[in-house]
């Protein structure tokens, strides 16, 4: 595993990161303000979240005047679920299962 697939796994391994991730999946673009509330978490802790999320290139940045706007990067996930889920696709697994069953029955 790549040093970068670790890092996005550590990321997504915390629930905090991933509450802030289906926050900005709900509503892209959100400053830090509007993603602080309804957190159980301090105002420093989202920081510190969000701080690791950009690390990770899960959350990218766009400054709008002085307002910093937080937007989900779906890539990095994209690339993993090619990588590691991909693979177990219903239709995949259905395919080896009927194969095997074909193969069991001869």
């Amino acid at each position: 595993m790549t040093s970068d697939a670790h890092d996005i796994f550590k990321a997504l391994a915390d629930p905090c990161r991933r509450e802030l991730l289906d926050r900005l999946t709900e509503e892209n673009g959100q400053t830090l303000g509007s993603l602080c509330e309804r957190m159980a978490i301090s105002r420093q802790g989202v920081t510190k979240h969000l701080a690791l999320l950009e690390a990770t290139n899960l959350v990218v940045v766009v400054w709008r005047g002085r307002e910093k706007l937080h937007y989900l990067n779906p890539e990095p996930i994209q690339q993993i679920y090619q990588r590691w889920l991909g693979k177990f696709e219903p239709q995949r697994l259905q395919a080896l299962a009927t194969l095997k069953q074909a193969l069991e029955d001869k």
